[in-house]
């Protein structure tokens, strides 16, 4: 997954959830926030980020924010980007074959799945989230209490009741993290759930990225702690 035209800022202000001002280029520019999350320990004043310029000229915001610096660490804060880059490593054999199909966004029973692929003629829903809540090398997710999230686990839970492959697959939007965990402080009932689709079948996978301003891709399985 590549990003055009990025360009370097120091991030200011966060007025609300969908906007920051970032100094680059000697002015300050209100940038579209690609990720609706509390992000606090990301987006603090000062922070090193990357803006990718918009590809419509026409656009309120010209910048989209996308990636932030964490100390030493480069992390990618598109919300969309998890979902990319699956589908891209995916398609190309990632998950141990190539698919003989791959489908964005399908509907089982009540519930809407990232993904359905087929391989092998086996049918598999997965569902992908982003994670770039980080502390002392360990991962975790969710930042906030997630009601949609528990809604897919449960979800993967009657797919795989009804005979279907299921898989919830982790995107750690930054490299070499010691292991991923559920954010049980955060949302124990996301954990809980977690916990209860990986004993009944569903497949729990964490993978980090190697991401560049400009880029992220898919890298290396990550250890997960129920």
């Amino acid at each position: 997954m590549q990003y055009e035209r990025v360009v370097k800022g120091r991030f200011l202000s966060r007025p609300n959830r969908f906007i920051a001002h970032v100094e680059t280029e000697g002015r300050v520019e209100v940038c579209h926030v690609k990720n609706t999350g509390r992000c606090r320990e990301l987006l603090v004043p000062g922070a090193a980020v990357y803006l990718s310029e918009a590809e419509n000229p026409l656009r309120k915001t010209r910048y989209d924010l996308v990636a932030v610096e964490k100390g030493t660490r480069l992390i990618n804060m598109d919300a969309a980007a998890p979902n990319r880059v699956f589908g891209e490593w995916a398609a190309a054999g990632g998950l141990g074959a190539v698919p003989e199909k791959l489908r964005p966004e399908v509907v089982f029973e009540d519930s809407r799945f990232d993904f359905r692929l087929e391989m092998k003629g086996k049918v598999r829903f997965v569902e992908v989230k982003g994670v770039t809540l980080e502390e002392e090398g360990e991962v975790r997710f969710p930042d906030a209490p997630t009601e949609r999230g528990v809604k897919h686990l449960k979800g993967l839970r009657r797919a795989v009741e009804a005979g279907f492959g299921a898989t919830v697959f982790f995107v750690v939007q930054m490299e070499n993290v010691s292991c991923f965990r559920p954010n049980d402080a955060t949302h124990p009932a996301f954990g809980q759930a977690l916990r209860e689709a990986a004993a009944q079948g569903v497949q729990v996978m964490a993978y980090d990225c190697r991401v560049t301003p400009e880029s992220m891709v898919i890298r290396a399985p990550v250890r997960v702690v129920l």
